[in-house]
């Protein structure tokens, strides 16, 4: 079996295998969620660089599939990171995440490229960071079930002779915060810090010259989508070549009322939770309209995995949580305050500069297809470069099954396009034909 194909039947098979792995505690270690004890390198430190994207520390990071072969293993070498970023306050915040430089060569042409990956919803408490998956892909303990299924994704990129980095979001495996799920700045902030952070990991290959890539589906497809969106003005160091965002929840106000209910409810509370985390002002709404089952709820999943939510709140819906069975729906149109909030997380307002390639599942209810094509329809008003993908599908009967069907049907092709520009191929446009696509 050739060397590329054994790679991928093996990411594959790690993304679905049922092995049970656990995480070691040792005596320096300091947080533990979920009978999961934190590795103290996501302990940041009280001072941080000045500069955003400056490493802060790196350590090696053993890989769950690291295969023997005659070029070396495979997919290549890992390295933990974390780095400095900037919320959407304005203040300075540690990232986590880790880059990987395949043992593959790059066969295109100039240096070795880079692909950020900003991993779609993986939870809220801290060892479900992406970084962590890659080292143990399927964390099942009793008390937390966590899949790095992303390891896909970077595996089948490494095997293009790509270098990746991997972040994992603001207050996502770094302890002193919480992760502030689907804002829309520090999302793009620790993708776009990501790459400037690459860039410095010693024995890294890549270098400020390299043709630099984004992929992102879900969470990860709208922190692509508004890193695209802020890379001039924030990153004007960092030059994309292009970004993959698929399934983006580009206006969260449709996206919180298709959740609602769902089986992916859960990811509600990891929307307030987050909120509050970024605009503490918003505390004392949430408060007010929150009654006993809420407040348990948001605490609950303020250390869950995907898992965890899908087993423990699949299906609920948001009127249980309020003191008067409003939905978090009928909060958000009541409160000024809030609605202003999730009107400043709408993606869309910017053209990127760079390609983007933006797929949408048509039969998606989750993270909902209208609202994600609109994404589309909005950057190609501003005369943005779009290649609109609607990924047909028929309607599996559940909102979940929605969202990811498309994230598998879709992704061969969304690293191809996205190798191409790697290659320094054009970008094509199909904003003329939009009109006429589903």
């Amino acid at each position: 079996m050739p060397v590329r194909v054994r790679l991928l039947a093996t990411a594959a098979v790690a993304a679905a295998c049922l092995c049970l792995q656990t995480l070691q505690a040792t005596a320096s270690q300091a947080e533990v969620s979920r009978g999961v004890t934190i590795p103290a390198f996501y302990d940041p430190p009280a001072t941080l660089p000045a500069a955003d994207g400056a490493l802060v520390r790196t350590a090696p990071l053993p890989l769950a599939l690291s295969l023997p072969s005659l070029p070396g293993p495979l997919p290549g070498t890992a390295t933990r990171l974390m780095y400095k970023s900037t919320d959407s306050a304005g203040r300075p915040v540690a990232v986590t995440g880790a880059y990987l430089e395949p043992t593959f060569p790059w066969l295109g042409p100039g240096a070795r490229p880079l692909v950020a990956v900003a991993p779609g919803t993986m939870g809220q408490g801290d060892q479900c960071a992406a970084s962590m998956g890659l080292e143990h892909p399927l964390l099942l303990n009793g008390r937390t079930v966590s899949v790095g299924y992303e390891d896909l994704s970077v595996y089948r990129l490494l095997a293009e002779g790509v270098a990746v980095v991997v972040t994992d979001y603001v207050g996502l495996g770094a302890t002193d915060r919480l992760h502030t799920y689907v804002n829309r700045l520090d999302g793009a902030h620790a993708v776009l810090d990501a790459v400037r952070a690459a860039r410095h990991v010693p024995g890294a290959s890549v270098t400020a010259a390299s043709r630099v890539g984004l992929f992102g589906y879900s969470q990860g497809g709208g922190a692509t989508a508004a890193a695209a969106e802020i890379q001039p003005g924030y990153a004007p160091d960092v030059t994309l070549s292009g970004t993959y965002s698929g399934a983006p929840p580009a206006d969260l106000t449709a996206v919180t009322a298709a959740i609602d209910g769902s089986d992916l409810a859960g990811a509600l509370g990891w929307a307030v939770n987050g909120f509050v985390q970024s605009d503490p002002a918003l505390k004392p709404i949430v408060d007010a309209h929150l009654g006993g089952a809420g407040r348990a709820a948001l605490t609950d999943l303020s250390t869950m995995c995907v898992g965890d939510a899908l087993l423990a709140y699949g299906s609920w819906h948001s009127s249980a949580w309020t003191s008067d069975g409003s939905s978090i729906s009928d909060v958000i149109a009541e409160e000024p305050a809030l609605r202003a909030f999730l009107d400043g997380q709408r993606i869309g307002g910017t053209a990127p500069v760079s390609p983007v390639r933006l797929a949408t599942g048509v039969s998606d209810d989750l993270v909902p297809h209208a609202q994600a094509r609109q994404l589309a329809v909005d950057w190609c008003g501003e005369g943005a470069d779009v290649t609109y993908v609607p990924v047909i599908l028929p309607d599996a009967g559940r909102a979940l099954l929605n969202h990811l069907a498309p994230l598998l049907a879709d992704q061969g092709d969304a690293i191809a396009w996205l190798t191409a520009r790697l290659f320094g191929v054009p970008a094509g446009s199909n904003c003329r034909t939009l009109p006429a696509q589903p």
